[in-house]
């Protein structure tokens, strides 16, 4: 296992080094600035379309499995899990406090990212022979690119198809049964086999039913995360500021040594609070266009405005009140890491109550992470070998979640990392190259609706 490690090891510092860095923050940047900033600028025209889009309208929107609404949450399911309490406390103990700030960055860019994936998605979808809308970067690379690049969708839905049972499935079972111990005493098989009948249960009814549990499972678990981490603050009230001080100032120089930690320069702070980012909201990785392509609509714009609100709801909220109770209660500087250093955090503000808080939050989000990442999964080897083929891996993806709850947190972790990196690598250099599609797809879209607007006003 040691020689494993460290071969794993020794490619994730070469797929994670400054040009996968770059890649993703340019491409992100990118994308900004030729959508004009329009993804922060119309935030609240992506909160408008997704309230509307709990239900498709008849006819007009009567394409995909899903509600636009659901696609959304089928794509936090598979987002919001262990990265943003274990992936954020993990970026601040390896990468000092700063690394919130390089996490916020990602996420700002990501929106922007996330916003383009959808729209291809949406624009390059196919349906399959059961009558199944399918999509995601292996067919825009594959009917967008043209032939001479399939190879680089196969590369993506190879990646995706392993990387699921990393990301998605063994360390968010992992993160259940170790949070579970630690804080009820259950042994990690037990809770293995509990979290593999539940998958199980859900997976039977195909992306319809995940959308349903996504749909009511997120919203509600996320809400109850956030008031108790605003309660925290409101504890640590005197913090903030420094906090924020903190934050800002670390993630340009770095931080020494203090207490458990054990110090950081500038460059962990970057690296792991990208890492951390594109682990936590993935933007970039390709895996929620995959869920946005199953949406019941015709605008690909559309879907997209609503997809970037993926981004910002996990990151700069999410993952952001996770960051701030870990520096303003000053854990972070404890020696502890992932989940105990959230718990900590908690702990500290809420005596007897926060742990516990931390343990039952980190459960809900993992085991929803679990069956969103499985239809990512389902649709990558679909695209490799047909539909037959969906039945067998999810059969093997319901025996992992037990399998994940008893390996190694950090041999895990490190394997989920790096092929977190080789996903993204293909879907990011067909976002590049497709980027005039999303340009003129999102231009004609705005001039449709100011038209509409326009019409509507000389008519009144």
């Amino acid at each position: 296992m040691e020689s494993i490690s460290s071969i794993i090891g020794t490619i994730n510092g070469i797929v994670w080094g400054a040009p996968m860095l770059i890649l993703i923050l340019g491409v992100g940047f990118f994308m900004s600035l030729g959508l004009k900033l329009m993804p922060i600028l119309k935030l609240g025209t992506g909160f408008s379309l997704l309230f509307k889009g709990t239900k498709a309208k008849e006819g007009e929107e009567s394409e995909g499995e899903i509600p636009p609404y659901q696609a959304l949450m089928t794509a936090m399911s598979a987002t919001v899990g262990t990265g943003n309490i274990a992936g954020v406390a993990t970026a601040v103990f390896l990468g000092g406090p700063g690394a919130l700030f390089w996490m916020w960055l990602t996420a700002l860019v990501g929106m922007a990212t996330k916003f383009s994936e959808a729209v291809l998605a949406v624009k390059y979808r196919e349906v399959d022979e059961e009558g199944n809308h399918v999509g995601g970067p292996m067919y825009y690379i594959k009917n967008g690119l043209g032939q001479k690049w399939a190879w680089l969708g196969t590369a993506f839905a190879i990646f995706g198809a392993i990387a699921g049972f990393g990301i998605g499935n063994t360390v968010q079972s992992n993160s259940i049964a170790q949070v579970v111990e630690a804080n009820f005493g259950v042994p990690t098989v037990a809770t293995g086999l509990v979290a593999m009948v539940l998958v199980g249960a859900v997976l039977i009814g195909g992306i319809k039913r995940i959308g349903s549990v996504a749909g009511a499972l997120v919203p509600l678990m996320a809400v109850a995360y956030i008031l108790a981490g605003l309660v925290v603050l409101s504890i640590n009230a005197d913090q903030i500021g420094p906090a924020f001080a903190l934050i800002f100032e670390s993630a340009f120089t770095g931080h020494a040594a203090e207490g458990g930690f054990a110090g950081a320069a500038v460059w962990a702070a970057i690296r792991f609070g990208v890492a951390r980012g594109v682990f936590s909201n993935e933007a970039g990785l390709g895996s929620a266009p995959i869920a946005h392509a199953a949406a019941q609509t015709k605008d690909p714009v559309r879907q997209g405005l609503i997809a970037m609100l993926g981004t910002f709801l996990d990151t700069i909220i999410v993952c952001s009140i996770t960051g701030l109770v870990i520096v303003s209660s000053g854990v972070w500087t404890s020696g502890e890491s992932g989940a105990a250093l959230t718990s900590a955090a908690f702990a500290d503000a809420l005596p007897g109550l926060g742990n516990y808080l931390v343990a039952i939050s980190l459960a809900i989000f993992a085991f929803t992470t679990i069956i969103g990442w499985s239809f990512y999964g389902e649709k990558c080897v679909e695209f490799l070998f047909g539909v037959k083929a969906i039945k067998p891996y999810r059969l093997l993806w319901i025996l992992a979640v037990p399998l994940g709850a008893t390996l190694s947190l950090d041999f895990v972790w490190l394997v989920a990392d790096t092929l977190n990196a080789m996903m993204a690598l293909p879907n990011l250099i067909a976002i590049a190259i497709l980027s005039p599609v999303v340009f003129r797809l999102t231009r004609e879209y705005f001039e449709r609706q100011k038209a509409g607007n326009t019409t509507a006003s000389d008519s009144e």
